[in-house]
């Protein structure tokens, strides 16, 4: 009888494939900032092979985040339209074959060319996986469900510095290291597109009680917060709360795209790292970041889960974290020993992942049905920072001979996302039109 009982249990129980949906979000994140980061870790060589001065550097650091801010609104759309499953798929295929072809790039106009397309491609990724978010996980368990999704930033940039390094030492070519990285990209998006589902309904192996599970809880939190709907995109601009989600996460990108694109280089020119030396400390740096990430999202649904609101747990995480971060990367700027330095920089991405949990927001303010859009909207303002950071950074290490000034840049960004992230946002209440 005690059997059968258990069988019972085993047959009624919620599957958990919601959860393993996000660990391949996870990969898929870490592979796209892998091969985002792959170009920052080979500059070393690619500067010297084409003979490109700080200011060009900037540039094409920058190049992937024109095209990819500018393709954020039209991808969350299309996410909205035609579901993450097929986005995300398609998304992955054509950046692995950007990816491959820099590698035979000769000369930086070229390379620059591949770099735009390889933005307009990875564009919708993020906001795909917002929108899985608000779709796949319950109210006390999208802490976790975003932190999984966004902390693959970290995790690749870690991975991107190790991989890439490694490839290009073990292969002694950057250019083979770019084909590799784009041949594992494109065999990522044919599993993607086998695995992932729009609705848990759909999923094959989705049970019945897994699909209930989180139907009851998507109904129980509209009840309590209200069903928005199909809300117009125009109307998004009349609150508040959007605003200080676009600048918040403008200026969290602004700090974390400037420590992803220029420390390598700062390492290189400052502390005279070589390229196996400057792949262990960016793993060390972007690792801290991605445990971080996760002991964010865990805090965050613990926190909502004891009964805290949303306002209260949201606002009092955000706070804390960007506060430290701001700190760490201010003590970075008064630092003269390498370890010590590499340890600050580690502190400064520790705290400032957490602030991945940005990634619930367009769910819980906006709407299942708008959270790509609201998601891309969010994630342009992001790369409007890193669209003009390597540029500045550039500018500003050729013209003053210094990093000082693009620390003080980072920390600035820091103190607005504190602001935006405690004082604009209001978690309180769904944006919603009459």
């Amino acid at each position: 009888m005690a059997v059968t009982t258990r069988d019972e249990a085993r047959v009624t129980a919620p599957t958990k494939i919601r959860w393993t949906i996000f660990v391949l979000l996870l990969v898929m994140l870490a592979v796209n900032y892998i091969d985002r980061t792959s170009l920052a870790v080979a500059m070393p060589l690619v500067a010297k092979e084409f003979n490109i001065e700080p200011a060009i550097q900037g540039i094409l650091l920058s190049s992937f985040y024109w095209t990819y801010a500018l393709m954020q609104v039209p991808g969350g759309l299309l996410i909205d339209k035609f579901g993450a499953r097929k986005v995300i798929a398609i998304s992955a295929l054509a950046w692995g074959v950007f990816q491959g072809f820099s590698a035979i790039c000769t000369t930086w106009i070229a390379l620059l060319v591949t770099r735009l397309g390889l933005g307009v491609v990875e564009a919708p990724m993020s906001p795909a996986g917002g929108k899985l978010v608000g779709i796949w996980m319950t109210r006390s368990e999208r802490g976790r469900g975003a932190t999984l999704l966004d902390s693959g930033a970290p995790l690749g940039a870690a991975l991107g510095g190790a991989v890439i390094s490694a490839l290009i030492f073990w292969l002694d070519s950057w250019r083979l290291a770019f084909v590799v990285a784009g041949i594992g990209t494109i065999a990522l998006g044919l599993f993607a597109w086998w695995y992932i589902r729009d609705k848990a309904s759909d999923h094959p192996l989705v049970n019945e009680a897994e699909v209930k599970y989180l139907e009851a809880a998507h109904r129980e939190e509209d009840a309590e917060r209200g069903k928005v709907g199909n809300v117009p995109f125009m109307a998004f601009f009349k609150f508040r709360s959007v605003w200080g989600l676009f600048f918040g996460y403008m200026c969290m990108q602004a700090l974390f795209a400037g420590l992803l694109t220029w420390m390598p280089v700062y390492l290189s020119a400052v502390y005279g790292f070589n390229i196996k030396e400057m792949g262990g400390a960016v793993f060390a740096m972007f690792f801290f970041g991605f445990i971080g990430e996760l002991i964010g999202g865990w805090v965050v649904d613990k926190w909502v889960e004891s009964g805290a609101s949303h306002s209260k747990v949201f606002k009092t995480v955000f706070g804390f974290a960007s506060a430290l971060a701001t700190v760490a990367i201010y003590v970075v700027s008064q630092l003269h020993d390498p370890l010590a330095v590499v340890v600050m920089l580690s502190v400064t991405l520790f705290f400032l992942r957490w602030c991945g949990v940005y990634w619930v927001l367009p769910s819980l303010l906006g709407s299942r049905e708008r959270a790509g859009a609201l998601g891309g909207l969010m994630n342009f303002g992001g790369n409007i920072a890193g669209i003009g950071i390597p540029i500045a950074v550039g500018f500003i290490v050729q013209y003053t001979g210094s990093y000082f000034y693009a620390l003080m840049l980072f920390a600035l960004s820091g103190v607005g996302l504190f602001l935006c992230s405690v004082f604009v946002i209001d978690y309180k209440h769904r944006i919603s039109v009459s």
